[in-house]
């Protein structure tokens, strides 16, 4: 069971981050987080890939909620986009945590 805990506490680090992450990037650089690589130079590809990363969990969420041509969001779009959410943001919450505990440990 503390597994279990563990693990849904881990996914809400990473979709907390990621969606605060995604409103704050649209904030600074005035444009829509999205997938994209690409950039004027090396350092906003290097910006972009990063964004893309932190922020995926959020934006892949926020895309399977999209509405198709009938206006309705398809149920195998949202199931789909949500499974792989939280498992991109389990990746991402045990990354920032592990990035907090190290950081503490190498202060103490």
């Amino acid at each position: 069971m503390t597994h279990l805990i563990l693990a849904l506490f881990l996914i809400a680090i990473g979709m907390s981050v990621a969606g605060t992450g995604t409103h704050l990037y649209q904030q600074i650089a005035r444009k829509v987080a999205e997938f994209r690589v690409e950039g004027a130079n090396a350092i906003e590809s290097l910006v972009n890939l990063f964004v893309m990363f932190i922020c995926g969990p959020y934006m892949v969420l926020r895309l399977g909620l999209r509405a198709d041509a009938s206006g309705k969001a398809s149920t195998v779009n949202v199931f789909l986009a949500a499974i792989i959410a939280f498992g991109w943001s389990f990746v991402t919450g045990m990354m920032v945590l592990g990035t907090y505990i190290s950081v503490l440990k190498a202060a103490a």
